[in-house]
Formats: structure tokens, sequence, C-alpha cells
């Protein structure tokens, strides 16, 4: 079974003033740069986790720099605060699920090029937690239970309709999901208001250490694996007409990617734009830092989308990805 993944409405309450970086109202509208860009600055709108930690790296290690841009960071929750950004011109280039982003390419309400992807689906990345003595032991056990979740029928929902679907569970989001800001799950569970909760990392470590909850399953094997979580897109507008800085960008990116993985460099930069401990870098599930832009990579969230309904007609995702590596 494949699916997509996207999740963040949480994160403009739960990481509000953790960007350690000036914010900007406005899009880049940089002169042009000595080596050639079509605009030597830009602003990004970059979600204050692990997965947007390539940004954070390559701007304290001057890998931007070195291409010939000024990246400024702006806070976004994910696809849903950064896309209205995007159209409007106030962000060049933003981070946000790949779900979020192809829903919005499909329904035609903004025209984008994914340009890079920032994060992929690792072991317990993201999962159903459960009570430690709870009677649900496996994903069939969850048929009528209540479930705790950020959203309905987002990222997080097709997660879990792929995990059930082999054991023959269907849960009807309006009558069986809880939604609440994921700083809040570890409380419904606590106080027995849901049987179960879907939460990403850092919660899952977070909420295994307060409470003792168990992992009854992640969505990492199978098919799943290495899965496209979240990218960074462009309007088609901005990266038609800046293709060369959209292509340092990249470069640059990759650069912090291919050292993003490593705990140390984390440590030391996810502190300048969150409020995560170093300490929780340490131990948390850290998902994949890809070093490439796959067009074959992203139509697997495509593929998964349509066989759940989240797409109505088949979408070929090639002509909006802007393939590099």
């Amino acid at each position: 079974m494949r699916f997509a993944h996207s999740r963040r409405q949480w994160l403009a309450g739960a990481l509000a003033g953790s960007l350690a970086l000036a914010l900007t109202a406005c899009g880049g509208g940089g002169e042009k740069s000595a080596n050639g860009l079509e605009q030597s600055e830009i602003t990004v709108g970059v979600m204050p986790i692990t997965e947007g930690a390539g940004v954070q790296i390559a701007i304290s290690r001057g890998f931007f720099k070195d291409e010939g841009l000024e990246v400024k960071m702006q806070t976004v929750t994910g696809s849903a605060d950064a896309l209205p950004k995007l159209k409007g011109g106030q962000l060049d280039i933003a981070h946000g699920g790949h779900v979020g982003l192809i829903q919005a390419q499909a329904s035609g309400d903004v025209k984008l090029k994914i340009v890079a992807e920032a994060s992929s689906m690792t072991k317990n990345l993201n999962g159903v937690l459960v009570p430690k003595d709870s009677p649900i032991k496996s994903p069939k056990d969850l048929a009528g239970k209540k479930i705790g979740t950020n959203a309905i029928n987002n990222q997080n929902s097709l997660l879990l309709r792929a995990t059930l679907q082999p054991h023959n569970v269907t849960i009807d989001e309006k009558k069986d999901v809880v939604v609440a800001p994921f700083p809040q799950q570890e409380a419904l569970l606590k106080n027995e208001k849901v049987d179960a909760i879907i939460v990403p990392e850092p919660f899952v470590t977070q909420i295994q250490q307060s409470l003792g909850a168990r992992i009854l399953t992640d969505f990492s094997s199978g098919p799943t694996k290495d899965f496209p979580i979240t990218g960074f897109a462009a309007s088609e507008k901005f990266a038609t007409e800046n293709p060369k800085t959209v292509a340092a960008f990249q470069r640059a990116l990759v650069k912090a990617q291919a050292i993003a993985g490593d705990r140390a460099v984390l440590q030391q930069a996810m502190p300048k734009f969150t409020k995560l401990d170093p300490k929780v870098v340490s131990v948390i599930a850290l998902n994949g830092f890809p070093t490439s832009t796959s067009a074959t990579r992203v139509q697997r969230v495509a593929d998964v989308m349509r066989q759940f309904g989240y797409l109505q007609q088949d979408l070929d995702v090639k002509p909006f990805v802007v393939q590099n590596g």
C-alpha cells in the first residue's frame, strides 16, 4: 500500500516566536546578482522542524552565500499557510507537505513548481500512539475507536487510511476523529478523550517519554519506505522567470541536505530557528534528507492520493517538478 504524508497546522501556535531570524513581509525582488542570478535576495518559508533544517544549515554554513544568494527565512506552518503567501508574492519559495502542494496544483488554485524535496519517511517519524496499558494491540483494533490528530482529510488521515486498509478497517473521520493541534494530543490521550493519537516527531518521542505511550504502528514499512513527505515549492511564475536563482537554491540546499542527517549538525542549527532542545534532537527519529529532486518519487504521492480519493483523476507531476541530481 502506498500513501502520502502532509501535516502542520499546529506549528503556528506551538512554535510561534521560535524563528531566531529576521522575518519579512514581502518576497524577494532583489537586484540581479553579480554572478548572473535573476535575483540575489529571496524569501523562503520554512516549517521550524527538522524537515526544514536544510535551509537553516545552508544559511549558517554559507552555502547560499556561495551561490550569490541571500535567503531570508519566514516561519510557515505547512502548505495551507504557505500557499496563499506564494500566490500573493510574500514568499518566493515555501516548505510544505507534498499532499497539500499536489492538491493545490490539481485544483488550479495556484500554479506551482516543486523545486526540491525536503524530507522522506523513516521509521517512527510519524505514527499511531496508544496508552501503555491500552487493549488496542494491532491496527485492526482501531475500528470504532476515537483517534486524535491535527486535521481531517489531510496527510495524516491518508496515512491512516492506507495503514488500516489491509485490516479492512475504515475510519469515519467526522465521527471518530478528534481534531486538535499536535501539542494538545498528549493531553487528549492522558485524559482518555481518545483511544489513540497520530503524531509526528518530536511528539512521538516526547509522549513516549512522558506517558509511557507505545507505538501501535508507524508509516515507514513496505511501499511507504522512503516515501516523500515535504518539499519546497515556488510559484510557476517565479520559477519560470528566475531559473538561475532556483538552480542556485537547489545547489545550496543539496549541500545542506547531505550533512543534515548528522545529529551534531542539527543540534547546532536547529536551536537557531526552533525551540527544540538539542537534547531532544539527539534522540528523536530523524526524517530522511533527499539530496535530489525526482518526479518519479513525487509521483508516488499523487498516485496514492488518487487511490484514496484525494485526487479525482490521475495527475502527472512531471510538468511541475523541477528535477535535479
